[in-house]
C-alpha cells in the first residue's frame, strides 16, 4: 500500500512538472489534472504539499502573470476576471491582484484604441453596422459596458 502511494506520488509529480514547464498554474488546475488522471485523495494532497514547500504553485503570482499576459492580448478586466475565478483564484486575489494594476492600466485607452483600430478595417460598410459590429466585439472581450459606450459615441 505504502509503495502504491509512494508510485502515485512520484507520477503525480511528474505530470505537475510536466504542467509547470509550460506555463504557472492555479492550485485548482494542479488538482484538477491530478484528479483526472484518477490519482489518490492522498497522493494529490502530498504532491501539492511538495510543490507549496517549493514554492511553485502560488496563486497570487499566478494571477498576477494572468492577468499580465491577458492585458497584452487585450482582453477586459471583466473577461480576465471570470478566467481567474474559473481558475479557482479567491475573490480577494483576484481584487487584490486587479488594485495592483489601476495605476498602469487605463481601459478607456485600450478600448478607444482598438475601436479606433476596427474602424478603420470596416471602412465601405454602413457606419451604424460597423458600430454594432466594433461594439460587439469589445463586449465579447470583457470590457466594462460603460466604457464600451462611451468610446462608442465618440466614433
Amino acid at each position: 500500500m505504502a509503495s502504491e502511494l509512494s508510485s502515485d506520488v512520484t507520477r503525480a509529480k511528474r505530470i505537475v512538472f510536466q504542467l509547470l514547464k509550460f506555463r504557472a498554474r492555479s492550485h485548482k488546475e494542479i488538482v484538477d489534472r491530478l484528479r483526472q488522471k484518477k490519482l489518490s485523495k492522498e497522493a494529490i494532497d502530498k504532491t501539492i504539499d511538495y510543490f507549496d514547500k517549493l514554492n511553485l504553485i502560488c496563486d497570487k503570482e499566478f494571477a498576477s502573470s494572468w492577468l499580465n499576459s491577458r492585458l497584452k492580448k487585450p482582453l477586459g478586466l471583466r473577461m480576465i476576471t471570470f478566467e481567474l475565478k474559473q481558475k479557482g483564484i479567491s475573490q480577494d486575489i483576484i481584487e487584490e491582484t486587479k488594485e495592483s494594476i489601476k495605476d498602469n492600466y487605463n481601459e478607456y485607452a485600450v478600448v478607444s484604441e482598438l475601436a479606433k483600430e476596427k474602424f478603420k478595417k470596416f471602412k465601405g460598410i454602413d457606419s451604424n453596422k460597423t458600430k454594432n459590429r466594433i461594439y460587439s466585439y469589445l463586449m465579447r472581450r470583457g470590457f466594462s459596458p460603460d466604457v464600451v459606450n462611451e468610446v462608442m459615441e465618440e466614433l
